[in-house]
């Protein structure tokens, strides 16, 4: 085995990782996929428990649904605080999402 091959295997793998990197860079900002800051900040209003009692398997799964508009009311979460439930009820209804639209809830 001489140095020039062995050389030109490291520059091929290099050119090569390279090649994807770059690929993969591109590919990033592409295929982004772009949350609803809205569920991130009704998920820090929820208790954070995780207990299920509104039927969901955790506050990340009643945040997503609250914003959808799949879930009409804040209760359903049944630790959470008075003050936090009207703290979320306003900030949905009056915080539009990315396509300009509120989302109605009750408490």
């Amino acid at each position: 085995m001489n140095i020039t091959n062995i050389l030109l295997a490291v520059a091929t793998l290099f050119i090569i990782g390279g090649l994807l990197g770059l690929l993969l860079a591109v590919a990033s900002k592409y295929l982004e996929v772009k949350e609803d800051e809205r569920v991130r900040r009704v998920q820090e209003m929820l208790p954070g428990y995780n207990c299920g009692a509104c039927g969901e398997p955790g506050c990340n799964g009643l945040a997503i649904k609250l914003v959808n508009g799949e879930a009409k009311r804040v209760s359903l979460c049944k630790p959470i605080k008075e003050d936090a439930k009207i703290a979320i009820k306003e900030y949905l209804n009056s915080t539009p999402g990315p396509d300009g639209k509120t989302v109605k809830v009750d408490l």
